[in-house]
């Protein structure tokens, strides 16, 4: 069993440098544990090649035709993670930078810092780098409070991490929700995971749900251990939870590639409510470099930018509306029915999760088209009438002297009755 939180999201693939002018080409790839492999340098490049690649990810989402009803605008997105730079340009005035969590000294200007938190932040907000290049999030004009509650893996502090005691790892991401909640976040990004419960996260959890903050957590990329899967979880197959997304009131996210289908890794569980791309997903990272980004991870980013397109139009909605406006909407690319462990209801679909939500914040509760007689011995209606019409005070008065009279009476003839002398027969 895994003892840490853990990101749930890869890098690498060729990117552009972002620089003010600039279109130089680089091939690029992260160094330490969470890199794959290093890409070739792009060839001759269209105008924009970050937005070409990222294009497809959008359409699935159906994000381009939300764009008319919502682009995030008064919500604030905390990504809980290992921190977010700000300085990066398609966040340009998107990020608030909240506490560090993690116990650690490692400065924000060191190059491990931050790199997971900065990539999710971009999928979620990105400002497109003025709309013209670069990567442009799912919800463009939403906020990011960054919230670190974990190290990248080759961040310098990771080992003084690795070594904590688990109830100090769980007790930060405690602290982390807790502050999004005080910070009035509206939607809380969580592309982390933990292999075991843990009673403070879920009593945040809770907390964050009561105040109306959308919940999103991947749901984990343990989809490709197969042997792994069977020994724990018995010969259905299924991976094993992850922790935050198996909590309550959370919505686990799996992921996808761009032919709709689970990607190899993604982890299948009854905890998947619905799914998002999270196979080559461009994102930026505290470089300023663009990455083609796998996982969990981004699939929840995603969704979480989805989530925030629906609080911007209807801020009153409930979470558990928007989970609904999700779930019901999304599109399975499953065969055999509504729901399967990998994609949960299906992907993701923005512009309509959109409109089932605008009936949802403006529906109201309806009377009931059944009988009362139906229904708890038929309620009032049902209750029979008095027996005898009641009496006002007059009646009463008159009843009241009559007895009087009645009574005195009956006590004279006792007396006289009681005076007679005994007779014989």
């Amino acid at each position: 069993m895994l003892r840490r939180l853990r990101h749930f999201g890869r890098a690498g693939v060729s990117a552009r440098r972002a620089c003010p002018g600039g279109r130089a080409l680089a091939g690029v790839a992260l160094a330490g544990a969470l890199a794959v492999a290093t890409a070739a340098p792009a060839a001759a490049a269209p105008d924009d090649p970050v937005r070409d690649q990222q294009q497809w990810v959008l359409d699935m989402l159906s994000v381009p035709s939300a764009w008319s009803m919502s682009m995030g605008a008064n919500v604030t997105v905390a990504v809980i993670d290992s921190g977010v730079n700000p300085d990066v340009s398609d966040l340009d005035g998107a990020v608030v930078t909240g506490s560090n969590f993690t116990d650690l000294s490692t400065p924000s200007s060191d190059p491990h810092w931050g790199q997971h938190g900065t990539w999710m932040a971009s999928i979620i907000a990105g400002r497109g780098n003025g709309f013209d290049d670069g990567v442009i999030g799912v919800a463009p004009d939403a906020k990011i409070l960054s919230i670190r509650v974990i190290p990248d893996m080759n961040d310098p502090g990771y080992k003084k991490y690795d070594s904590e005691a688990e109830s100090q790892i769980q007790d930060e991401l405690a602290d982390g929700i807790n502050q999004a909640v005080a910070d009035h976040a509206q939607v809380i990004s969580m592309s982390i995971g933990y292999s075991a419960p843990s009673g403070p996260v879920r009593a945040a959890l809770q907390d964050a749900y009561d105040h109306g903050i959308v919940l999103v957590a991947s749901a984990g990329n343990s989809g490709d251990n197969d042997e792994q899967h069977t020994a724990r979880s018995g010969d259905h197959g299924w991976a094993p939870v992850s922790f935050p997304a198996e909590y309550p009131g959370v919505l686990s996210v799996g992921a996808v590639n761009s032919d709709k289908q689970p990607t190899s890794f993604s982890s299948g569980n009854l905890s998947v409510k619905v799914a998002a791309p999270g196979e080559g997903v461009p994102a930026q990272g505290r470089n300023g470099l663009y990455y083609t980004v796998n996982g969990t991870s981004p699939a929840c980013a995603l969704v979480a930018g989805v989530a925030a397109l629906i609080k911007s139009k209807y801020p009153s909605i409930s979470p558990a509306e928007v989970t609904e406006a999700l779930t019901t909407t999304a599109q399975q690319p499953m065969s055999g029915g509504s729901y399967n462990v990998l994609t949960g209801f299906g992907i993701v679909n923005a512009d309509a999760a959109l409109v089932e939500a605008g009936k949802l914040a403006g529906a109201r509760p309806a009377g009931s088209q059944v009988s009362l007689a139906t229904h708890f011995g038929g309620g009032v209606a049902a209750i029979p009438a008095a027996p005898v019409t009641p009496r006002g005070p007059g009646p009463l008065v008159v009843f009241a002297l009559l007895a009087v009279v009645s009574l005195a009476a009956a006590g004279g003839g006792l007396m006289a009755l009681r005076r007679r002398p005994p007779r014989h027969g």
